[in-house]
């Protein structure tokens, strides 16, 4: 029996033909929903097992909190749409072995939380709860939904040293734009959607604009970002992260790498070894690593620690220099510049990972 969504999906272009509101309103509700739900993949159960869980209610919803580790500083993480805290697991692990507490939730309607509705102001009211129980964090790390979501506590009401966003979006427009292209919405369609989205969080255009887009309003300046994404990410192109990254100027380094789509590039060595720098030392740890030596870096890498094997290479591109580090067995790479120059992404053909 097909799913809702995919109910969903065969109506909305047969009911624009007839009125591209009804059609619209189809499409606002397949844009919300969150089933089905992501389950926990094998490699990442022993970690959600770690964890030392508890609860929030959020706007009603009983929501499931994780905590790892016991340093003095913490990191909070936001999954993306139809994810799960437990996508985090590589993550997790190197950010304890380097001594830091790890906080992460399912939002409403993901993961084991309550909950069959939800939106970006769970996202934001579950972070702004851990923060008053493990604030200040170190870092903020988001993917994708979960970028945005980042994003957004960190403009607001949860201030942070720095912020990773993993194929992830500078604001909404961009969520709604690949939602209509996808789907293939004709404009009025795509125009009713808009202002569903709109009329949900009770904001007209601008206000949206101001509180939710993180390139026109960019992080405080106090405020590091790490970006990261992947040029293959057919579920999220890269161009609102080149958009975000080219707003923030030197407090920005984006990472790009290829071949891994929006899902696998959260637990790619590339990644793990961008955002741990980052956690641990800022923007000018993040620049270091494409100035390792490939044997220091064979060394550096914790195999231990480890439970994905090499993914990407790493490069370092700054105005004056191009150092360029491949270990065996490389199958993807990825590419860390400064914000000096953005090179353009090419057309996008691999399949949603």
């Amino acid at each position: 029996m097909p799913s809702l969504p995919a109910l969903l999906t065969r109506t909305i272009h047969a009911a624009a033909r007839v009125s591209p509101t009804f059609a619209g309103d189809l499409a606002y509700r397949l844009f919300f929903t969150t089933s089905p739900r992501m389950p926990v993949r094998e490699a990442d159960a022993p970690t959600l097992d770690d964890a030392r869980r508890g609860t929030l209610h959020v706007r009603g919803i009983e929501v499931s909190t994780y905590e790892w580790g016991g340093g003095p500083h913490a990191v909070l993480l936001l999954h993306g749409w139809r994810g799960r805290a437990s996508q985090f697991a590589p993550l997790v692990r190197e950010l304890v072995a380097e001594g830091f507490r790890v906080i992460a939730f399912d939002a409403p309607a993901h993961g084991t939380s309550g909950g069959g509705r939800t939106d970006v102001r769970d996202w934001v009211d579950a972070a702004e709860q851990l923060h008053a129980v493990h604030g200040p964090f170190a870092t903020i790390v988001g993917h994708s939904f979960g970028a945005f979501a980042a994003l957004t506590v960190a403009r607001s009401t949860v201030p942070t040293g720095a912020v990773a966003a993993i194929a992830g979006a500078a604001g909404p427009d961009a969520f709604l734009a690949e939602f209509a292209r996808e789907l293939r919405l004709d404009p009025a369609t795509t125009a009713r959607l808009t202002e569903r989205f709109h009329r949900r969080l009770g904001l007209d255009r601008a206000t949206v604009s101001a509180r939710y887009d993180a390139a026109r309003h960019p992080l405080p300046r106090e405020t590091a970002l790490l970006v990261v994404h992947d040029r293959d990410d057919r579920r999220m192109p890269d161009s609102d992260s080149l958009r975000l990254h080219e707003a923030h100027g030197e407090r920005s380094r984006l990472l790009r790498t290829e071949g891994l789509g929006h899902t696998r590039v959260l637990s790619a060595d590339a990644t793990l070894d961008a955002v741990v720098a980052l956690v641990t030392g800022g923007l000018e740890a993040v620049d270091a690593l494409g100035s390792i030596a490939p044997d220091e870096t064979q060394t550096r890498r914790r195999t231990p620690r480890r439970t994905t094997g090499r993914t990407a290479a790493a490069t370092t591109t700054t105005a004056a220099t191009s150092t360029a580090t491949t270990k065996p067995p490389v199958t993807r790479t990825a590419a860390m510049v400064p914000n000096t120059a953005i090179p353009s992404p090419p057309p996008s053909a691999n399949p949603i990972s």
